[in-house]
């Protein structure tokens, strides 16, 4: 398994996958918004995409979307690990753990003070695998949500 940084060529590959990840989540497909939103991403470099790749065919087994920001307490980058998905047929072979030490990496060149991910209360597994990496429950803060718009619609 390689892990490799997406860029415009990986989007034909990327896009069944990421719909995937939001189909898992309870959300319409939206296969062309998806592509767009993806592209937007890369193109305006307003995230990292991290793909294993196999090292077989160059299938990508997985990715991991990060977004920067800011920590004004700190004067310092954070990173925020937005997106983790892996393919129903690629899971327990390390490849979540692969992305994320590759995000831990990027993270570290950065400068960054933390790299920060939410997970829903239910999913231990991801619990589990952010704890073994060696993230850590945030017993500082606790997060809010306010929803701007109900009612989603494809852009």
């Amino acid at each position: 398994m390689r892990i490799v940084q997406a860029t415009l060529e990986h989007l034909e590959q990327l896009t069944p996958l990421f719909v995937s990840y939001r189909e898992h989540f309870g959300q319409l497909p939206y296969p062309d918004s998806s592509r767009k939103f993806l592209e937007r991403r890369i193109r305006n470099k307003e995230s990292v995409i991290y793909l294993a790749l196999s090292d077989d065919d160059d299938k990508i087994l997985g990715f991991c979307q990060l977004y920067s920001s800011f920590s004004s307490l700190s004067l310092k980058r954070v990173w925020i690990l937005n997106d983790i998905y892996v393919c129903q047929d690629a899971r327990r072979q390390l490849v979540a753990d692969n992305l994320i030490h590759a995000a831990k990496q990027m993270a570290k060149e950065t400068n960054a003070v933390r790299l920060r991910v939410a997970s829903s209360v239910d999913n231990l597994v991801a619990h589990k695998l952010y704890e073994s990496i060696g993230f850590t429950e945030d017993r500082e803060f606790k997060n809010f949500v306010l929803p701007i718009s109900e009612d989603f619609t494809a852009p």
